[in-house]
């Protein structure tokens, strides 16, 4: 009987901690589940540690913020088995201004997108080295939805890059008897957001800050949600999108390339950034339509969303990282 391949040993390195509950450690989490089984992997958030000896491949989250643990990699084993994931900030815009994350680019064998638009943002000369994993989740059925008023959802902590403010425009522009019920769910990690938060919640008694919830919490109020809003400035590729879609929620969000690669050049539920104008008058005519069932906008959003639910399927996501993590071995 031919010998069995050994399972190769593969350090996952994230800056971010299990404490902050962000995006990046939530993939690296999830990255590692997805390896179980055909991969020993470990997160770490610095390398090498004392485990490094035996490592085979590193798959590298955020090029500037892993910057240390890339070069510690490169300066022992060169760019063999060195893969480098870029998110959030990395593309929008670190890769464009920052010496750090562009030798990271630079030094990795092979570079992972979270979503098709951040191709066109990375420098032409990375591209062919670059592939797409769209990040995935469990697919969910929706839970029973009230007629009584539109719930509406928006999932994201309160910084800038968020834009929160435009959700608090549109807020503060819906009456409070016109059916649009708006729940927040975030931790605050600016004062200044958390205080305007506080005071929108005051004078509007049609919205919640509901600060940070768990995971499980969160998708429970996704699948509850007739619409999930996400009006973003900046945006490497957000798994709350991904979650939403596969819930059976759909999305209105912003018309920024890391929404647009998730959701599709083509659509509708896309509103300019800071256009609350259009979200507000949006919103309004989703809670207007509820009483036609079966046609309008979340009709129209939901099918759109189902047809793209495939891309972010977990069996997807786990072969497309072990394609990559082979390629990275070779």
């Amino acid at each position: 009987m031919a010998p069995q391949p050994t399972r190769p040993r593969i350090a996952i390195v994230c800056p971010a901690t299990p404490e902050s509950n962000n995006g990046n450690w939530r993939t690296a989490r999830r990255w590692q589940h997805l390896l179980q089984g055909v991969s020993q992997a470990r997160i770490v958030q610095h390398w090498p540690d004392a485990q490094a000896q035996r490592d085979e491949v590193m798959l590298a989250l955020h090029a500037r913020k892993s910057a240390p643990s890339i070069a510690a990699w490169y300066a022992r084993q060169g760019s063999q088995g060195l893969g480098v994931a870029l998110t959030g900030t990395d593309i929008y815009p670190d890769i464009s201004r920052d010496a750090l994350a562009m030798r990271s680019l630079d030094r990795a064998a092979s570079l992972v997108l979270l979503q098709t638009q951040a191709l066109q943002a990375l420098p032409e000369v990375f591209r062919a080295k670059a592939r797409v994993i769209f990040q995935s989740c469990g697919e969910r059925q929706a839970l029973p939805k009230t007629s009584r008023h539109l719930r509406v959802l928006m999932v994201g902590h309160l910084r800038e890059e968020k834009n929160p403010h435009m959700l608090w425009r549109a807020v503060r522009a819906i009456a409070p008897n016109a059916g649009v019920r708006v729940d927040h769910i975030g931790v605050a990690l600016d004062a200044a957001l958390a205080h305007e938060a506080t005071a929108t919640a005051q004078a509007c008694p049609h919205y919640r800050w509901l600060h940070g919830l768990s995971h499980q919490d969160t998708l429970r109020r996704i699948q509850r949600a007739h619409l999930l809003v996400h009006t973003s400035r900046s945006e490497g590729g957000a798994i709350v999108i991904s979650e939403a879609i596969r819930c059976g929620t759909p999305v209105l969000a912003t018309r920024i390339d890391g929404n647009v690669g998730l959701l599709g050049a083509d659509y509708g539920g896309l509103v300019a950034p800071d256009d609350d104008a259009t979200l507000t008058a949006q919103l309004l005519q989703c809670r207007a339509e509820q009483t036609v069932p079966g046609t309008g906008l979340l009709q129209h959003w939901q099918a759109q969303c189902q047809a793209r639910s495939a891309l972010f399927d977990p069996a997807t996501e786990r072969q497309a990282l072990q394609a990559w993590v082979l390629a990275l071995r070779r």
